[in-house]
């Protein structure tokens, strides 16, 4: 399928579709408090919990998280140590509530290098949560945008199909949803750090110095309310998207 967002049709003003967000900030939130930076993961899977619940209260189709990057595998051993474990946990904690709320669990990355109890585990969560329809939820995990690229032209290769950016988008990692229309990163760093980088071409970026263990529901609303400010044209002019949107969303309702 095309990676091309069906939310590309909505009107500036609408709600987005596809939200991913950067989560950082965990290991500075730990050390203002003196505490190990595995502290802040932990509470990091908090402030997760609370996203998700209120992406569902909004009405927002799909969340991708960044939960641990191809170059996080760099950080000291015992924090690396401490993310698996958490993961695990939190696999066997939240899941059963993810499904209540009708979450549906991907997790896209490259699996090679984690350990089976961790790839069994993953691999559990998405099919016990494949029925849900609520909200899509992508926690990338061990995920890399340049992994991603490579890992499509590859299997391309493979399969014998010529590389377009169609054929690409739909050998991507979140080839099964649209592009994200909303990127947001925590904790006051301005760049993207390889998250979504064929996928991001046309995401609005807002960036925020709250840390990921103290993003909240309000925090949410205010990057939402500064996407509903943006004008987004995707290449066009002003005057052609005016003229495209009215059409567009008459063909949605017609299909809908």
């Amino acid at each position: 399928m095309s990676n091309t967002s069906a939310s590309q049709t909505r009107t500036p003003a609408a709600l987005p579709g596809h939200i991913a967000i950067v989560m950082d900030g965990n290991g500075r939130w730990a050390q203002k408090r003196w505490l190990p930076r595995v502290a802040g993961h932990k509470q990091g899977v908090e402030a997760l919990r609370r996203v998700v619940e209120a992406c569902i209260e909004r009405g927002v189709p799909v969340l991708s998280v960044f939960a641990f990057s191809s170059e996080n595998w760099n950080r000291p051993v015992e924090e690396v140590s401490g993310l698996m474990d958490l993961l695990v946990m939190a696999l066997s904690r939240e899941v059963p509530r993810l499904s209540e709320n009708g979450v549906r669990l991907h997790f896209p990355g490259d699996r090679s290098a984690l350990s089976s109890r961790v790839v069994q585990g993953l691999e559990a969560a998405e099919r016990d949560t494949a029925h849900n329809r609520t909200l899509v939820l992508n926690v990338c995990f061990n995920y890399g945008g340049r992994w991603d690229v490579t890992q499509a032209a590859q299997r391309l290769v493979q399969q014998g199909r010529e590389i377009t950016e169609d054929n690409l988008s739909s050998a991507m990692a979140l080839a099964h949803v649209g592009d994200p229309d909303l990127l947001i990163r925590t904790g006051g760093e301005l760049r993207i750090s390889n998250f979504l980088l064929w996928q991001s071409a046309y995401t609005e970026l807002v960036f925020t110095e709250c840390l990921w263990p103290d993003f909240d529901a309000a925090e949410l609303d205010r990057a939402m309310a500064e996407f509903a400010n943006r004008e987004r044209r995707f290449g066009q002019t002003a005057e052609q998207r005016a003229e495209v949107e009215p059409m567009a969303v008459a063909a949605g309702q017609q299909h809908a």
